[in-house]
Protein backbone atom coordinates (compact mmCIF):
# COMPACT_ATOMS: atom_id res chain seq x y z
CA UNK A 1 0.00 0.00 0.00
CA UNK A 2 3.08 2.73 0.90
CA UNK A 3 4.08 1.54 -2.42
CA UNK A 4 1.04 2.42 -4.37
CA UNK A 5 1.05 5.45 -2.45
CA UNK A 6 4.27 6.92 -3.29
CA UNK A 7 3.88 6.24 -7.01
CA UNK A 8 0.45 8.09 -7.23
CA UNK A 9 2.09 10.94 -5.32
CA UNK A 10 4.69 10.73 -7.81
CA UNK A 11 2.68 10.70 -10.61
CA UNK A 12 0.45 13.38 -9.64
CA UNK A 13 4.19 15.68 -8.61
CA UNK A 14 5.34 14.54 -12.62
CA UNK A 15 1.64 16.25 -13.64
CA UNK A 16 2.14 19.24 -11.74
CA UNK A 17 6.14 19.43 -13.62
CA UNK A 18 4.18 18.85 -16.85
CA UNK A 19 1.52 21.43 -16.45
CA UNK A 20 3.80 23.77 -15.00
CA UNK A 21 6.71 24.20 -18.06
CA UNK A 22 3.90 23.52 -20.92
CA UNK A 23 1.19 25.74 -19.54
CA UNK A 24 -1.77 26.37 -22.09
CA UNK A 25 -0.98 29.24 -24.61
CA UNK A 26 -2.53 32.67 -23.22
CA UNK A 27 -5.06 34.00 -25.61
CA UNK A 28 -3.16 36.94 -27.44
CA UNK A 29 -2.51 40.30 -26.24
CA UNK A 30 -6.19 42.53 -26.78
CA UNK A 31 -5.84 45.26 -28.37
CA UNK A 32 -6.85 49.27 -27.48
CA UNK A 33 -6.16 52.23 -30.29
CA UNK A 34 -7.12 55.33 -29.18
CA UNK A 35 -7.59 57.77 -32.23
CA UNK A 36 -7.79 61.90 -31.31
CA UNK A 37 -8.48 64.03 -34.15
CA UNK A 38 -6.46 67.13 -35.28
CA UNK A 39 -3.87 66.75 -32.08
CA UNK A 40 -0.77 68.22 -32.14
CA UNK A 41 2.27 66.72 -30.38
CA UNK A 42 1.24 69.27 -27.77
CA UNK A 43 1.53 67.54 -24.76
CA UNK A 44 2.98 67.74 -21.40
CA UNK A 45 4.33 64.71 -21.97
CA UNK A 46 5.86 65.59 -24.99
CA UNK A 47 7.71 69.20 -23.58
CA UNK A 48 4.62 71.31 -23.67
CA UNK A 49 4.69 72.25 -20.17
CA UNK A 50 1.60 74.63 -20.53
CA UNK A 51 -0.59 71.64 -21.51
CA UNK A 52 -2.99 69.85 -18.95
CA UNK A 53 -2.71 66.71 -20.32
CA UNK A 54 -2.22 63.88 -17.26
CA UNK A 55 -3.70 61.43 -18.47
CA UNK A 56 -2.46 60.78 -22.00
CA UNK A 57 1.03 61.65 -19.32
CA UNK A 58 0.00 58.65 -17.71
CA UNK A 59 0.26 56.27 -20.37
CA UNK A 60 3.62 58.00 -21.88
CA UNK A 61 4.41 57.06 -18.35
CA UNK A 62 4.25 52.98 -19.23
CA UNK A 63 5.10 53.08 -22.66
CA UNK A 64 7.39 54.65 -25.86
CA UNK A 65 6.51 58.14 -26.77
CA UNK A 66 7.43 58.81 -30.76
CA UNK A 67 8.34 62.15 -30.77
CA UNK A 68 8.98 62.51 -34.87
CA UNK A 69 5.79 60.38 -35.84
CA UNK A 70 4.24 62.46 -39.08
CA UNK A 71 1.05 61.35 -40.68
CA UNK A 72 1.01 60.36 -44.37
CA UNK A 73 -1.47 62.90 -45.55
CA UNK A 74 -2.36 66.33 -43.80
CA UNK A 75 -6.51 65.47 -43.48
CA UNK A 76 -8.56 63.35 -41.36
CA UNK A 77 -10.06 60.62 -44.16
CA UNK A 78 -6.47 60.03 -46.25
CA UNK A 79 -4.39 60.04 -42.61
CA UNK A 80 -7.42 57.05 -41.41
CA UNK A 81 -6.94 55.51 -44.74
CA UNK A 82 -3.11 54.46 -43.94
CA UNK A 83 -3.71 53.39 -40.26
CA UNK A 84 -6.47 51.30 -41.04
CA UNK A 85 -4.76 49.61 -44.37
CA UNK A 86 -1.54 50.17 -43.33
CA UNK A 87 -0.77 51.32 -47.21
CA UNK A 88 -0.18 54.93 -49.25
CA UNK A 89 -3.48 55.67 -50.56
CA UNK A 90 -5.65 58.54 -52.28
CA UNK A 91 -5.14 62.35 -50.66
CA UNK A 92 -8.86 63.38 -50.32
CA UNK A 93 -11.64 62.53 -47.45
CA UNK A 94 -13.42 59.73 -49.45
CA UNK A 95 -10.38 57.24 -49.95
CA UNK A 96 -11.63 54.73 -47.43
CA UNK A 97 -15.01 54.65 -49.48
CA UNK A 98 -13.52 54.78 -52.96
CA UNK A 99 -11.65 51.94 -51.47
CA UNK A 100 -15.09 49.97 -50.35
CA UNK A 101 -17.11 51.27 -54.23
CA UNK A 102 -14.35 49.35 -55.57
CA UNK A 103 -14.81 46.05 -53.60
CA UNK A 104 -18.50 46.07 -54.25
CA UNK A 105 -17.99 46.79 -58.19
CA UNK A 106 -17.77 43.45 -60.16
CA UNK A 107 -16.46 41.35 -57.32
CA UNK A 108 -13.04 43.31 -57.12
CA UNK A 109 -11.42 42.75 -54.29
CA UNK A 110 -9.24 44.98 -51.94
CA UNK A 111 -6.64 44.00 -49.59
CA UNK A 112 -7.56 43.52 -45.76
CA UNK A 113 -7.84 46.43 -43.70
CA UNK A 114 -6.27 46.20 -40.38
CA UNK A 115 -9.20 45.29 -37.98
CA UNK A 116 -10.26 42.80 -41.27
CA UNK A 117 -6.78 41.41 -40.78
CA UNK A 118 -7.20 40.97 -36.97
CA UNK A 119 -11.05 39.91 -37.06
CA UNK A 120 -9.97 37.12 -39.54
CA UNK A 121 -6.75 36.13 -36.63
CA UNK A 122 -9.25 35.62 -34.20
CA UNK A 123 -10.30 39.07 -32.51
CA UNK A 124 -13.69 40.22 -32.29
CA UNK A 125 -13.02 43.82 -33.60
CA UNK A 126 -15.45 46.90 -32.37
CA UNK A 127 -14.89 50.75 -33.26
CA UNK A 128 -17.06 53.48 -31.20
CA UNK A 129 -17.10 57.20 -32.85
CA UNK A 130 -14.51 58.54 -35.27
CA UNK A 131 -12.09 56.04 -36.24
CA UNK A 132 -12.37 55.74 -39.84
CA UNK A 133 -13.25 59.35 -41.63
CA UNK A 134 -16.89 59.71 -40.64
CA UNK A 135 -17.85 58.80 -37.06
CA UNK A 136 -19.57 55.23 -37.13
CA UNK A 137 -18.31 54.36 -40.25
CA UNK A 138 -21.26 55.06 -42.66
CA UNK A 139 -22.34 57.33 -45.54
CA UNK A 140 -25.48 59.23 -46.61
CA UNK A 141 -26.43 63.08 -45.91
CA UNK A 142 -26.61 62.21 -41.91
CA UNK A 143 -23.47 59.62 -42.21
CA UNK A 144 -25.69 57.04 -40.79
CA UNK A 145 -26.88 55.18 -44.05
CA UNK A 146 -26.10 51.71 -43.08
CA UNK A 147 -25.94 50.78 -47.29
CA UNK A 148 -22.75 52.75 -47.58
CA UNK A 149 -20.12 51.18 -45.41
CA UNK A 150 -16.97 52.88 -45.54
CA UNK A 151 -15.04 49.82 -44.37
CA UNK A 152 -16.47 46.64 -45.60
CA UNK A 153 -15.58 43.54 -43.56
CA UNK A 154 -14.07 45.39 -40.89
CA UNK A 155 -16.06 45.48 -37.51
CA UNK A 156 -18.24 43.40 -35.67
CA UNK A 157 -19.79 46.34 -34.34
CA UNK A 158 -19.15 50.11 -35.49
CA UNK A 159 -20.84 52.35 -33.76
CA UNK A 160 -21.37 56.37 -33.26
CA UNK A 161 -23.68 57.52 -29.81
CA UNK A 162 -25.01 60.75 -31.13
CA UNK A 163 -27.21 61.61 -28.25
CA UNK A 164 -28.94 65.08 -28.68
CA UNK A 165 -26.60 65.87 -32.24
CA UNK A 166 -29.36 63.32 -33.75
CA UNK A 167 -27.01 61.86 -36.18
CA UNK A 168 -23.02 61.17 -37.29
CA UNK A 169 -23.06 64.62 -39.04
CA UNK A 170 -24.26 66.29 -36.09
CA UNK A 171 -21.71 65.08 -33.67
CA UNK A 172 -18.96 65.69 -35.89
CA UNK A 173 -19.17 69.70 -36.01
CA UNK A 174 -21.19 69.77 -32.67
CA UNK A 175 -20.94 72.18 -29.65
CA UNK A 176 -22.85 72.19 -26.39
CA UNK A 177 -26.52 70.79 -25.84
CA UNK A 178 -27.15 69.26 -29.32
CA UNK A 179 -26.02 72.65 -31.65
CA UNK A 180 -24.68 70.96 -35.03
CA UNK A 181 -23.64 72.92 -37.99
CA UNK A 182 -25.75 74.10 -40.28
CA UNK A 183 -23.97 76.88 -41.84
CA UNK A 184 -20.23 77.47 -40.45
CA UNK A 185 -20.46 81.46 -40.70
CA UNK A 186 -23.38 80.62 -38.23
CA UNK A 187 -21.32 79.03 -35.48
CA UNK A 188 -18.58 80.01 -33.16
CA UNK A 189 -15.38 78.70 -34.15
CA UNK A 190 -14.95 78.35 -30.23
CA UNK A 191 -16.91 77.81 -27.47
CA UNK A 192 -16.74 76.72 -23.40
CA UNK A 193 -20.51 76.04 -22.34
CA UNK A 194 -21.19 75.39 -18.60
CA UNK A 195 -21.89 72.05 -17.70
CA UNK A 196 -20.40 68.12 -17.73
CA UNK A 197 -18.23 66.45 -20.16
CA UNK A 198 -21.43 64.80 -22.02
CA UNK A 199 -22.30 68.04 -22.98
CA UNK A 200 -19.98 67.53 -25.81
CA UNK A 201 -20.13 64.53 -28.17
CA UNK A 202 -16.79 63.01 -27.17
CA UNK A 203 -18.64 62.78 -23.55
CA UNK A 204 -20.66 60.07 -24.64
CA UNK A 205 -18.11 58.45 -27.42
CA UNK A 206 -16.23 57.79 -23.83
CA UNK A 207 -19.37 56.57 -22.28
CA UNK A 208 -19.94 54.38 -25.49
CA UNK A 209 -16.60 52.93 -25.56
CA UNK A 210 -16.92 51.77 -21.70
CA UNK A 211 -19.60 50.40 -22.32
CA UNK A 212 -18.20 48.09 -24.76
CA UNK A 213 -14.90 47.59 -22.78
CA UNK A 214 -16.47 46.12 -19.93
CA UNK A 215 -18.61 43.78 -22.52
CA UNK A 216 -15.23 42.82 -24.06
CA UNK A 217 -13.12 42.05 -21.28
CA UNK A 218 -15.69 39.46 -19.57
CA UNK A 219 -15.39 37.79 -22.82
CA UNK A 220 -12.69 34.84 -22.44
CA UNK A 221 -12.75 32.69 -25.70
CA UNK A 222 -11.66 35.56 -27.67
CA UNK A 223 -9.45 38.40 -27.80
CA UNK A 224 -10.37 42.30 -28.71
CA UNK A 225 -9.64 44.95 -31.17
CA UNK A 226 -11.39 48.16 -29.47
CA UNK A 227 -10.34 51.40 -31.48
CA UNK A 228 -11.82 54.65 -30.03
CA UNK A 229 -11.95 57.63 -32.03
CA UNK A 230 -12.46 61.03 -29.74
CA UNK A 231 -13.40 63.91 -31.97
CA UNK A 232 -12.14 66.74 -30.38
CA UNK A 233 -9.74 69.28 -30.69
CA UNK A 234 -11.23 68.99 -34.19
CA UNK A 235 -13.14 72.57 -35.09
CA UNK A 236 -15.57 74.22 -34.00
CA UNK A 237 -13.12 74.50 -30.25
CA UNK A 238 -15.54 73.28 -28.05
CA UNK A 239 -15.26 72.17 -24.56
CA UNK A 240 -16.63 72.42 -21.02
CA UNK A 241 -15.68 75.60 -19.18
CA UNK A 242 -14.11 73.89 -16.35
CA UNK A 243 -11.22 72.41 -19.17
CA UNK A 244 -10.85 76.49 -20.09
CA UNK A 245 -10.77 77.79 -16.79
CA UNK A 246 -7.51 75.84 -16.12
CA UNK A 247 -5.86 77.78 -18.67
CA UNK A 248 -6.71 81.01 -16.55
CA UNK A 249 -3.22 82.78 -16.23
CA UNK A 250 -1.26 80.24 -17.78
CA UNK A 251 1.07 81.74 -20.40
CA UNK A 252 0.37 79.86 -23.70
CA UNK A 253 3.58 80.16 -26.26
CA UNK A 254 3.48 82.00 -29.07
CA UNK A 255 4.68 79.85 -31.91
CA UNK A 256 8.16 81.27 -33.93
CA UNK A 257 7.70 81.68 -37.72
CA UNK A 258 4.33 82.98 -37.65
CA UNK A 259 4.65 84.65 -41.60
CA UNK A 260 3.20 83.95 -44.35
CA UNK A 261 5.81 82.03 -46.98
CA UNK A 262 7.05 84.90 -49.28
CA UNK A 263 7.63 81.85 -52.17
CA UNK A 264 5.38 79.14 -53.36
CA UNK A 265 4.84 76.21 -50.64
CA UNK A 266 1.56 74.41 -49.51
CA UNK A 267 0.91 77.31 -48.09
CA UNK A 268 -3.31 78.02 -47.63
CA UNK A 269 -5.92 80.42 -46.47
CA UNK A 270 -7.01 78.47 -43.42
CA UNK A 271 -10.47 77.89 -45.15
CA UNK A 272 -11.71 75.30 -42.84
CA UNK A 273 -11.17 77.96 -39.72
CA UNK A 274 -11.95 81.28 -41.33
CA UNK A 275 -15.54 80.01 -42.43
CA UNK A 276 -16.71 79.84 -38.73
CA UNK A 277 -18.09 83.10 -37.22
CA UNK A 278 -15.06 84.81 -35.73
CA UNK A 279 -16.74 87.82 -34.89
CA UNK A 280 -14.88 89.96 -37.55
CA UNK A 281 -11.72 89.23 -36.21
CA UNK A 282 -8.64 87.46 -37.81
CA UNK A 283 -5.46 85.73 -35.27
CA UNK A 284 -3.18 86.45 -38.36
CA UNK A 285 -3.35 90.46 -37.01
CA UNK A 286 -5.30 90.22 -34.49
CA UNK A 287 -2.57 88.94 -31.30
CA UNK A 288 -5.53 89.23 -28.34
CA UNK A 289 -7.67 86.80 -30.76
CA UNK A 290 -4.97 84.45 -31.42
CA UNK A 291 -4.44 83.82 -27.46
CA UNK A 292 -7.80 83.25 -27.29
CA UNK A 293 -7.80 80.52 -29.77
CA UNK A 294 -4.99 79.12 -28.80
CA UNK A 295 -6.65 78.80 -25.36
CA UNK A 296 -9.66 76.91 -26.58
CA UNK A 297 -7.49 74.39 -28.17
CA UNK A 298 -5.65 73.57 -25.64
CA UNK A 299 -8.76 73.03 -23.32
CA UNK A 300 -9.89 70.79 -26.06
CA UNK A 301 -7.08 68.95 -25.76
CA UNK A 302 -7.26 68.78 -21.69
CA UNK A 303 -11.21 67.62 -22.43
CA UNK A 304 -10.14 64.78 -24.92
CA UNK A 305 -7.62 63.91 -22.12
CA UNK A 306 -10.06 63.65 -19.67
CA UNK A 307 -12.11 61.20 -21.51
CA UNK A 308 -8.80 58.71 -22.57
CA UNK A 309 -8.48 58.61 -18.89
CA UNK A 310 -12.33 57.47 -18.28
CA UNK A 311 -11.30 54.56 -21.15
CA UNK A 312 -7.86 53.72 -19.58
CA UNK A 313 -9.60 53.76 -15.81
CA UNK A 314 -12.42 51.04 -17.21
CA UNK A 315 -9.61 49.01 -18.90
CA UNK A 316 -7.87 48.94 -15.33
CA UNK A 317 -10.68 48.19 -13.56
CA UNK A 318 -11.70 45.34 -15.77
CA UNK A 319 -8.18 43.51 -15.34
CA UNK A 320 -7.75 43.94 -18.98
CA UNK A 321 -4.74 46.39 -18.92
CA UNK A 322 -2.40 43.37 -17.80
CA UNK A 323 -3.44 41.72 -21.65
CA UNK A 324 -3.66 44.77 -24.02
CA UNK A 325 -2.16 46.80 -26.40
CA UNK A 326 -2.53 50.22 -26.22
CA UNK A 327 -1.79 52.70 -28.56
CA UNK A 328 -3.11 56.58 -28.63
CA UNK A 329 -2.25 57.85 -32.40
CA UNK A 330 -3.45 61.74 -33.28
CA UNK A 331 -4.52 61.70 -37.45
CA UNK A 332 -2.59 64.40 -38.17
CA UNK A 333 -1.07 67.94 -36.40
CA UNK A 334 -2.65 71.61 -36.68
CA UNK A 335 -0.90 74.61 -37.80
CA UNK A 336 -1.90 77.88 -34.66
CA UNK A 337 -0.64 80.23 -36.71
CA UNK A 338 2.97 78.99 -37.87
CA UNK A 339 3.38 80.17 -41.68
CA UNK A 340 0.07 82.48 -41.18
CA UNK A 341 -2.02 78.93 -41.26
CA UNK A 342 -4.56 78.19 -38.85
CA UNK A 343 -5.82 74.36 -39.80
CA UNK A 344 -4.30 71.31 -41.55
CA UNK A 345 -3.62 70.43 -45.18
CA UNK A 346 -0.16 71.96 -45.40
CA UNK A 347 3.03 69.52 -45.85
CA UNK A 348 5.00 71.54 -43.15
CA UNK A 349 5.56 70.10 -40.00
CA UNK A 350 3.01 71.44 -38.23
CA UNK A 351 0.37 69.38 -40.49
CA UNK A 352 2.29 66.78 -40.29
CA UNK A 353 3.95 65.85 -36.71
CA UNK A 354 1.25 64.22 -34.33
CA UNK A 355 2.06 62.44 -30.96
CA UNK A 356 2.07 58.59 -31.30
CA UNK A 357 2.69 56.16 -27.99
CA UNK A 358 2.63 52.54 -27.71
CA UNK A 359 2.14 50.23 -24.55
CA UNK A 360 2.46 46.39 -24.55
CA UNK A 361 2.07 43.94 -21.70
CA UNK A 362 6.04 43.30 -20.26
CA UNK A 363 7.64 46.20 -21.67
CA UNK A 364 10.64 46.60 -20.13
CA UNK A 365 11.26 50.40 -21.62
CA UNK A 366 8.53 52.68 -19.95
CA UNK A 367 8.15 56.38 -19.66
CA UNK A 368 10.67 56.11 -22.27
CA UNK A 369 10.47 58.16 -25.79
CA UNK A 370 12.27 58.22 -29.60
CA UNK A 371 13.06 60.48 -31.70
CA UNK A 372 13.42 58.03 -34.22
CA UNK A 373 11.45 58.66 -37.81
CA UNK A 374 8.28 56.73 -37.98
CA UNK A 375 4.99 56.97 -40.04
CA UNK A 376 1.71 56.12 -39.43
CA UNK A 377 1.99 53.18 -42.13
CA UNK A 378 4.24 51.15 -39.46
CA UNK A 379 1.48 50.95 -36.91
CA UNK A 380 -0.11 48.08 -38.93
CA UNK A 381 2.65 45.99 -38.85
CA UNK A 382 3.92 46.97 -35.59
CA UNK A 383 0.44 45.49 -33.86
CA UNK A 384 1.34 42.18 -35.72
CA UNK A 385 4.11 41.77 -34.40
CA UNK A 386 2.74 42.82 -30.64
CA UNK A 387 0.08 40.19 -31.20
CA UNK A 388 2.03 37.79 -32.35
CA UNK A 389 -0.22 37.00 -36.14
CA UNK A 390 1.27 36.91 -39.21
CA UNK A 391 2.28 40.25 -41.25
CA UNK A 392 0.47 41.03 -44.75
CA UNK A 393 2.78 41.13 -47.27
CA UNK A 394 1.03 44.15 -48.65
CA UNK A 395 1.57 47.02 -45.95
CA UNK A 396 4.31 49.21 -46.71
CA UNK A 397 5.28 50.34 -43.22
CA UNK A 398 7.34 48.72 -41.48
CA UNK A 399 7.36 47.16 -37.94
CA UNK A 400 8.25 49.40 -34.97
CA UNK A 401 8.97 46.76 -32.40
CA UNK A 402 13.05 47.56 -33.17
CA UNK A 403 12.53 50.73 -31.46
CA UNK A 404 10.51 49.86 -28.96
CA UNK A 405 13.60 47.65 -27.54
CA UNK A 406 16.22 50.38 -28.83
CA UNK A 407 15.35 53.91 -28.68
CA UNK A 408 18.18 54.95 -30.27
CA UNK A 409 17.57 53.92 -33.47
CA UNK A 410 16.66 56.48 -36.04
CA UNK A 411 13.62 55.24 -37.86
CA UNK A 412 13.16 55.65 -41.51
CA UNK A 413 12.26 58.34 -43.75
CA UNK A 414 8.86 59.70 -43.52
CA UNK A 415 6.34 59.98 -46.76
CA UNK A 416 3.67 62.44 -47.20
CA UNK A 417 0.93 63.58 -50.20
CA UNK A 418 -1.45 65.67 -51.13
CA UNK A 419 -3.30 66.01 -54.51
CA UNK A 420 -0.45 68.74 -55.44
CA UNK A 421 2.86 67.65 -53.93
CA UNK A 422 4.65 64.89 -52.17
CA UNK A 423 6.99 65.26 -49.07
CA UNK A 424 9.72 63.15 -47.41
CA UNK A 425 11.34 64.09 -43.46
CA UNK A 426 14.82 62.36 -42.79
CA UNK A 427 15.94 63.26 -39.72
CA UNK A 428 17.74 66.64 -40.63
CA UNK A 429 15.51 67.63 -43.95
CA UNK A 430 12.52 68.14 -45.59
CA UNK A 431 11.80 67.95 -49.22
CA UNK A 432 8.59 68.80 -50.94
CA UNK A 433 8.03 68.57 -54.42
CA UNK A 434 6.04 70.19 -56.49
CA UNK A 435 3.45 69.24 -59.39
CA UNK A 436 4.88 72.17 -61.63
CA UNK A 437 8.47 70.69 -60.67
CA UNK A 438 8.78 73.55 -57.95
CA UNK A 439 11.22 72.26 -55.32
CA UNK A 440 11.19 72.90 -51.39
CA UNK A 441 14.05 71.98 -49.24
CA UNK A 442 14.80 72.76 -45.13
CA UNK A 443 17.32 72.22 -43.15
CA UNK A 444 15.83 71.24 -39.47
CA UNK A 445 19.26 71.31 -38.36
CA UNK A 446 18.90 75.04 -38.59
CA UNK A 447 16.68 77.65 -36.43
CA UNK A 448 15.28 78.65 -39.56
CA UNK A 449 13.89 75.28 -40.13
CA UNK A 450 10.67 75.50 -42.63
CA UNK A 451 10.86 79.03 -43.16
CA UNK A 452 13.53 79.26 -45.35
CA UNK A 453 13.68 77.23 -48.58
CA UNK A 454 17.04 75.74 -49.56
CA UNK A 455 16.45 74.13 -52.55
CA UNK A 456 18.75 76.26 -54.40
CA UNK A 457 21.65 76.29 -52.26
CA UNK A 458 21.66 72.93 -51.75
CA UNK A 459 21.30 70.45 -54.45
CA UNK A 460 23.23 68.34 -53.84
CA UNK A 461 20.77 67.03 -50.85
CA UNK A 462 17.93 67.76 -52.99
CA UNK A 463 18.91 64.92 -55.37
CA UNK A 464 19.70 62.69 -52.07
CA UNK A 465 16.28 62.87 -51.01
CA UNK A 466 14.71 62.24 -54.22
CA UNK A 467 16.70 59.16 -54.54
CA UNK A 468 15.15 58.45 -51.56
CA UNK A 469 11.58 59.10 -52.56
CA UNK A 470 12.22 56.63 -55.54
CA UNK A 471 12.62 53.90 -52.55
CA UNK A 472 9.18 54.76 -50.93
CA UNK A 473 6.90 56.54 -53.39
CA UNK A 474 3.73 53.96 -54.70
CA UNK A 475 3.64 54.11 -58.41
CA UNK A 476 0.72 56.20 -58.34
CA UNK A 477 3.02 59.25 -56.95
CA UNK A 478 5.96 58.25 -59.27
CA UNK A 479 4.66 60.65 -61.90
CA UNK A 480 5.63 63.94 -59.52
CA UNK A 481 8.87 63.07 -59.67
CA UNK A 482 8.90 62.77 -63.28
CA UNK A 483 7.84 66.74 -63.57
CA UNK A 484 11.39 67.53 -61.55
CA UNK A 485 14.09 69.25 -63.34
Amino acid sequence: MKTIKILVYSLLCASIVVSCSSPKPDKRPNILLLCVDDLRPELNSFGASHIKSPNIDQLASQGVSFYNHYVNAPSCGPSRYTLLTGQYGGANNDALFKRAEAIGEGGKTANPSMPEWFKTHGYTTVSVGKVSHHPGGRGGSDWNDSTLVEMPNAWDKHLMPVAEWMHPRGAMHGLAHGEIRVKAEDMDVFQSAEGTDNNYPDGIIAEEAITQLRTLSEQDEKPFFLAVGFIKPHLPFGAPKPYLDTYDGVEIPIPEHRQKPETKTTWHPSGEFMKYNRWGKDPNNDPDFADEVRRHYAACVSYVDQQVGRVMAELKRSGADKNTIVILWGDHGWHLGEHAIWGKHSLFEESLQSPLIIHHPGMESTHTRTKAIVETVDIFPTLCDLSGIEKPKFVHGESLMPILSNQELKGNPAFAYTNGAITVRTQTHRLTLHKDGFTELYDHTSPEGESKNVAEVDFAMVQELKEVLKDKLPDKYRTLLDTQP
